[in-house]
C-alpha cells in the first residue's frame, strides 16, 4: 500500500454516456502533473500486502477531509482495445451497471460512519455521469499519476470539484504487484478532484476474486471488486490525510481479499462479489467478518 499524491506544472500542492475521444481528436488543455507521492494500491493476492496489514487495530482519525457528499463518478475506458467488442465484452455496461447501483446498496453504507472535520459523515452516495472512450493508445508500462491525471484533464476538460474519476486501460498487469490505485489532485484554481487506476485484468490470477456467485466474466468480476475497493477509499480517505490505521492500511486495505457474502444493488437489481471494508464499530462491538473487523453491508 504505497500512497500517491499528484499536483501539476499549473497546480498547487495539495494541502493535505459521454461521447468517445477517438486517437484524433482534439483535446483539452492539459497541464503536465508531475508525482510527488503514491497513493492506495490494492495489493494482488498472496503477496506481502494483502492482508498483512489488516490486524485488529483500527482507523486512526488524522484528521483530513471525507467525501461527505455523493460524489460525482465519471469512468474513463483508455486504449484502442475498447473499440473492440471481443474485448468489451461485459465490462462497459457492467461497470456502468456497478457505479449506477452503488446508492442506496447496503454495500455503501460500509463506508458511512467515518467523519471528517466538523463531523460530517462519509456519503454513501454517488451520482453516475456515464462513460467515456478514448481509443487513443494508453500508457504502454505501468503508468505514472501525470499520465492518468492528464487523461482525465484531456477527456473531461474540467473535472467536476470533489468528482472521482476511474481510469480503465487496456495495459496487463504484468509484474506490477498491485491491481489499481486511488489518488486526488488539486488545480491553481483550487478544484479538487479524485482519480484510480485499473489495469486490464483479464485473466489475471493475482487480482480474480474467483467469482461463482454471479453470471458476471472474470475480467467483469475482477474490476469491480477493485473498483468497490478505490471506490470505498477514495470516499474515506480521499487526500490520504484521514482514515487510516498505524500501519497507514485504509478501510479497504484492511480487508483486502476477504469476502463475506454478494452484494445486492437493490437500485438495478444487481449482484456483486466485493471485498468488505473495515468498520471500527464492527471491530468494537466484534459483530464483523474476518478478525471482526470486516462488513460487506449484508
Amino acid at each position: 500500500m504505497v500512497r500517491r499524491f499528484a499536483l501539476a506544472s499549473l497546480l498547487v500542492p495539495l494541502v493535505a454516456g459521454l461521447i468517445g475521444v477517438g486517437a484524433g481528436a482534439a483535446s483539452a488543455s492539459k497541464p503536465e502533473v508531475q508525482k510527488t507521492n503514491h497513493g492506495h494500491e490494492y495489493p494482488i493476492k498472496g503477496s506481502k500486502n494483502a492482508g498483512s496489514r489488516s490486524g485488529s487495530s483500527n482507523l486512526i482519525n488524522h484528521l483530513g477531509p471525507v467525501l461527505s457528499t455523493s460524489s460525482q463518478v465519471t469512468a474513463i475506458f483508455w486504449g484502442p482495445s475498447w473499440s473492440g467488442s471481443s474485448f468489451v465484452g461485459d465490462k462497459v455496461t457492467g461497470l456502468d451497471s456497478f457505479y449506477q447501483g452503488w446508492t442506496g446498496s447496503g454495500y455503501s453504507t460500509t463506508t458511512t460512519e467515518y467523519p471528517g472535520p466538523g463531523g460530517a459523515l462519509v456519503s454513501g452516495s454517488v451520482t453516475y455521469s456515464g462513460h467515456a472512450f478514448d481509443y487513443s493508445a494508453g500508457p504502454a508500462s505501468p503508468p505514472s499519476t501525470a499520465q492518468i491525471a492528464n487523461e482525465v484533464l484531456k477527456v473531461v476538460g474540467t473535472p467536476v470539484a470533489g468528482g472521482y474519476y476511474p481510469v480503465y486501460v487496456d495495459l496487463k498487469r504484468g509484474g506490477a504487484g498491485y491491481c489499481a490505485w486511488h489518488d486526488t489532485y488539486t488545480t491553481a484554481n483550487n478544484l479538487q478532484f479524485e482519480v484510480a487506476f485499473f489495469f486490464n485484468l483479464d485473466n489475471d490470477a493475482g487480482c480474480n476474486p474467483n467469482d461463482a456467485w454471479t453470471t458476471h466474466s472474470e475480467p467483469l468480476a475482477a474490476l469491480a471488486n477493485v473498483s468497490g475497493h478505490e471506490l470505498s477509499e477514495a470516499k474515506t480517505d480521499p487526500q490520504l490525510n484521514a482514515w487510516f490505521d498505524r500501519q497507514g492500511a485504509e478501510n479497504a486495505d484492511k480487508c483486502a481479499w476477504t469476502f463475506n457474502k454478494v452484494s445486492y444493488f437493490p437500485s438495478n437489481k444487481t449482484y456483486w462479489k466485493i471485498q468488505g471494508n473495515w468498520s471500527n464499530n464492527a471491530n468494537n462491538t466484534r459483530t464483523g467478518y474476518a478478525k471482526y473487523g470486516c462488513i460487506d453491508g449484508n
